[in-house]
């Protein structure tokens, strides 16, 4: 690293850390951070008990957790005053390094080439297509921008295009939790559908028949992802099946389809295990099956090609190993 960027950081350091002070007569007075009051609370696992004296905190809609964030933003506003200038230097010097125009690596699924593009002055991104070639007319499936007016926070978390190339279903959070939204769009007219899902995650997945779509919903609480459900377009959401819930709080689970778009997979992980389940795309009204029930310490990720099942696993490797097996066949023995 140069030794001026060395001094610049360092500069840059020693001034956030001088404490703020303000001259009030004769006397020097320096600000004091708020302090949150101590509120102990006893928490067990697994045979161990720990005090958290904060666990109060984390009630959101408390008018006294509000209370004090705010006064905690206040006194940041306050310390950090006089690095204004200084903050919009570095704002602007980091902005200039960055391509206001810019575009992804184009990628081709099916007859499109898919990519993602900025404009100039414009902070979102915008996702187009272009069919048959990158020299075919620019088709807009979501432009952040004009879906971002009217919200302080925006996100797209995810989209899936349908097998037929026709229907775009998209997930979408305005307030920065990653609670989603899904919303569908006719690619052909251009029209977004009255369907939408609230409350959801980004995780999403087209069945075959270009109608059914499967998604995963998260504990309202935890956030964490716990269940997939099935919803076909022009239903009511409120009534979409429940396919599968995972019961066990150290795991979460997911969806999505091969990259043969043979199969929809339900994938279930923690840190030191995972679970897959297999359905036929073609058959969205089926039953998933368990691909290779869960075992302590056994990690393994599947995906399909051809004639056979491909397994990234580290079923007695010392780290992974790429593995294969017959589409009848998935349990580890057959491996």
């Amino acid at each position: 690293m140069n030794d001026w960027i060395l001094i610049w950081l360092g500069s840059i350091a020693l001034a956030l850390t001088i404490p703020l002070r303000a001259s009030a007569g004769d006397q020097t007075q320096v600000a004091s951070p708020p302090m949150a009051k101590i509120i102990p609370k006893e928490l067990e696992k697994h045979g161990h008990v720990r005090v958290d004296n904060y666990y109060w905190l984390n009630e959101r809609d408390n008018p006294e957790v509000i209370q004090y964030l705010e006064a905690e933003n206040e006194y940041t506003d306050a310390v950090m005053a006089r690095t204004k200038d200084l903050q919009k230097t570095l704002f602007e010097e980091i902005k200039g390094r960055i391509k206001k125009t810019d575009m992804s690596v184009p990628y081709k699924r099916d007859d499109y080439f898919y990519y993602t593009r900025y404009e100039d002055e414009k902070e979102y991104p915008i996702y187009c297509r272009k069919k048959g070639s990158l020299d075919g007319e620019e088709e807009i499936l979501i432009d952040g921008n004009a879906l971002a007016e009217g919200h302080e926070y925006f996100h797209v978390g995810s989209y899936e295009i349908s097998s037929g190339q026709d229907l775009l279903a998209y997930t979408v959070d305005t307030v920065g939790r990653r609670i989603y939204t899904i919303h569908f769009k006719d690619l052909a007219t251009g029209r977004v559908l009255d369907d939408t899902i609230p409350h959801v995650t980004s995780s999403i997945a087209w069945a075959n028949d270009d109608r059914t779509l499967f998604y995963a919903r998260q504990d309202p609480v935890t956030l964490r992802w716990y269940r997939i459900y099935r919803h076909v377009l022009g239903t009511d959401p409120s009534e979409d099946p429940l396919v599968y819930e995972e019961k066990d709080d150290t795991f979460d689970c997911f969806v999505f389809k091969t990259k043969s778009k043979k199969y929809l997979m339900i994938g279930c992980w923690q840190t030191l295990t995972t679970e897959y389940r297999y359905l036929d795309a073609d058959d969205p009204g089926g039953e998933f099956k368990v691909f290779q029930p869960r075992e302590r310490d056994h990690e393994y990720h599947v995906d399909h090609y051809g004639d056979y099942f491909y397994i990234r696993t580290n079923l007695d490797a010392k780290n992974f190993r790429l593995m294969r097996t017959s589409l009848d066949r998935t349990a580890k023995e057959n491996w």
